[in-house]
């Protein structure tokens, strides 16, 4: 079954990349390729596409507004699959903004487009960032039409916890992060007075605009953390693009350690990084949550967390764009519970009040 793309880009060249990048894969059809917002939804109403790669920004309706009439033209037709959506990004502040904006409103994914003077190079760059995210994309669309997978039996009621206070809460995300952390952020803040530390998988420049946006919304000061940085109560750390987040522990309390080792599982940063640094320095009074995203990241932090006697929570696949890092984590075992999205803050806090 092939996945059907529409491109919508103002620069030809990119459109050009991106067809030339998806061209010749067998389960990947390109039906068309469009300036703007407004052909775009032209073309839909004719040739209604799987999913749409979209610029973020462009003349007369830009990313985000299109995005949001595709959503509507989504809820117009509920017999039919959703269209998914790929937001195209360039590495500005702007378009970094409008990214987080639109992954909060519902976009599948992002990727960035590559800043380099080949055009080569660029399609190759796009192709390796777009494949990935399509079958993934492609994955879970399949698998709704079929019968669920199974799953591990994790519990799905409050297990027992660690007696004692919660001194800090770590989160893991990726792929769909965006919008889960727009819905679970506010309660969890509302509810407790204690630190929070996330990975969010994320380039350089990205990440700033999300703590900006999650600051609006959270009772807690939500910021892009920094080296060597004391931690405070009622913040919210988020790692940087392209670096890990450590916490250490010091004589005056603890504080936030940014690096530049080399990628765990592919990502950097790594949620299994800040999982095992946070075990070190918490011990049984530390909360980890695995939300949804790609890949495996955070399932051996998860076993560090276990093994210094903390909590791990797991989204649950219902409520997950891409039940990879939650499922792999549930599935080596290292998971108290699997809640779905809106369950998990009131369960964090009862935790916390124990």
């Amino acid at each position: 079954m092939k996945t059907c793309i529409l491109i919508v880009d103002d620069s030809l060249i990119f459109r050009k990349a991106i067809e030339e990048g998806l061209s010749g894969e067998p389960d990947i059809e390109v039906t068309g390729s469009v300036r703007n917002g407004l052909k775009a939804l032209d073309f839909i109403r004719s040739r209604r596409p799987d999913l749409v790669t979209l610029d973020v920004e462009m003349p007369d309706m830009d990313g985000l507004e299109t995005l949001g009439a595709i959503q509507a033209l989504n809820r117009e037709t509920p017999d039919l699959p959703p269209i998914g959506v790929i937001m195209v990004s360039a590495h500005t502040r702007k378009g970094a903004d409008i990214t987080i904006q639109a992954l909060e409103a519902g976009a599948f994914d992002f990727i960035t487009k590559p800043k380099t003077a080949s055009q080569e190079e660029s399609r190759q760059i796009l192709r390796r960032q777009l494949l990935v995210k399509i079958r993934h994309f492609a994955g879970k669309r399949f698998s709704h039409a079929r019968s669920p997978r199974p799953i591990p039996a994790v519990p799905t009621e409050p297990a027992p916890a660690p007696a004692g206070a919660v001194d800090a809460v770590v989160i893991g995300v990726s792929t769909g992060g965006p919008k889960a952390l727009a819905t679970l952020m506010p309660a969890l803040c509302k509810g407790l007075q204690i630190p929070i530390f996330i990975v969010q998988h994320m380039p350089a420049g990205f990440t700033r605009s999300l703590a900006a946006s999650l600051d609006g919304k959270c009772a807690h000061t939500v910021v892009e953390a920094e080296h060597n940085r004391p931690v405070k109560a009622r913040h919210v750390y988020i790692a940087p693009g392209d670096r890990h987040l450590l916490i250490r522990s010091g004589e005056n309390g603890s504080s936030t350690i940014i690096n530049r080792q080399p990628p765990e599982n592919g990502s950097r940063p790594s949620a299994d990084v800040l999982f095992r640094s946070a075990a070190a320095v918490f011990g049984p009074r530390l909360v980890a949550l695995i939300l949804t995203g790609m890949g495996s990241d955070g399932t051996r932090g998860a076993a560090a967390v276990k093994r210094a006697g903390g909590h791990v929570i797991a989204q649950d696949e219902a409520t997950s764009v891409v039940w990879g890092m939650p499922g792999s984590a549930a599935a080596a075992g290292h998971v108290d519970q699997a809640l779905s999205l809106d369950r998990i803050p009131e369960t964090v806090i009862r935790i916390a009040a124990r």
